[in-house]
């Protein structure tokens, strides 16, 4: 559908720069991407349109008739140079205004001091759709002109400084800030999978430290149920029996079943000991229990405390030894 529009857009984030002596504005903003009337307008269509601008005049006020009609020469102020489009934010130029005219004065005020006083609005024809409640403004087909307005209501003036140029936060889409803004939702998905990552790794230290506390609690019973001593015990000799060796051996378990296996092997090997004697003689073995091999020899203290601590022991370690199970 095509239809004449006319509505203002503002300058934001544009650092007003004036040259009095040129008559110029420079960086004036005369298209964006959405106007204050919920209309948006295609990027191809501002790129399609950038040629149109070039060279559009500029009037004073809007014609009091018909969009079209013809304008009286007093209302001629300038023309629009240097148009350049943008990314993400629409057609920006230069306004050449002549210095005489009789608003030159009242504009150049405004520009410098009470910039929200005066706008720039199109005059444009232009084809249309309707995508659900939003007009969407495909093709730009003719710029009539430029036109410079007074109380413009609905923009903020001709420049606006960086700290007024927060969006239009109400007619803002995720399809709208997907379709302008691809940057900015690319940085977002890219912070959420960084986050994703993050807690995933965090969620899998917490299980692996919670795994180990089970494992510890698990340990703790067994040796308890098999009347060995803990591994926080501080007894030189207790320690010989539950050496870290052993310790670690038991949180290297598959599971609880392998670790009861581990302490109840340990707990035979101890009360073998204890009824045998420190030296292994004694008394012959009566139960397969007390039957302690060492790579195929009898396993005397000395050895036994060898195998579960990993290390050679001193004769104090086997004193030690002999002493906490006997």
């Amino acid at each position: 559908m095509d239809e004449s529009l006319q509505e203002f857009f503002d300058s934001r984030g544009v650092q007003m720069r004036i040259d009095r002596e040129a008559g110029i504005l420079r960086g004036v903003k005369i298209l964006g991407l959405q106007s204050r009337n919920n209309r948006l307008y295609l990027p191809e269509a501002l790129t399609q349109a950038a040629p149109l601008y070039e060279g559009a005049k500029v009037n004073v006020n809007h014609p009091k008739g018909r969009p079209q009609g013809p304008r009286d020469y007093q209302d001629r102020m300038g023309v629009i140079r240097g148009v350049q489009q943008r990314p993400a934010e629409g057609l920006f130029a230069d306004f050449h205004f002549n210095p005489r005219h009789v608003l030159a004065e009242q504009l150049l005020w405004d520009a410098e001091h009470a910039p929200e006083n005066v706008g720039f609005s199109h005059n444009v024809e232009a084809r249309t759709a309707r995508r659900g409640d939003q007009v969407v403004v495909e093709a730009i087909t003719r710029v009539v002109s430029v036109d410079l307005v007074a109380d413009p209501a609905t923009t903020r003036g001709l420049f606006e400084a960086a700290t007024s140029a927060a969006a239009d936060w109400a007619g803002l889409t995720v399809e709208s800030l997907r379709r302008y803004r691809p940057d900015l939702v690319d940085a977002l998905a890219a912070a959420q999978q960084e986050e994703v990552a993050r807690l995933r790794d965090e969620a899998g230290r917490l299980r692996a430290v919670e795994a180990v506390q089970q494992k510890r609690a698990a340990m703790g019973r067994l040796l308890r149920e098999f009347e060995l001593p803990g591994p926080e015990t501080g007894h030189p000799e207790e320690k010989l029996i539950v050496s870290d060796i052993f310790v670690e051996s038991l949180l290297e378990a598959a599971d609880e079943a392998a670790m009861r296996k581990l302490v109840e092997e340990r707990s035979r090997l101890i009360r073998a000991l204890r009824r045998n004697g420190p030296a292994g003689g004694g008394s012959k073995p009566t139960s397969r229990d007390q039957s302690l091999v060492y790579g195929g020899e009898p396993l005397d203290t000395k050895r036994f405390v060898e195998a579960i601590t990993g290390s050679k022991p001193s004769a104090l370690d086997v004193k030690r030894f002999v002493e906490a199970i006997t």
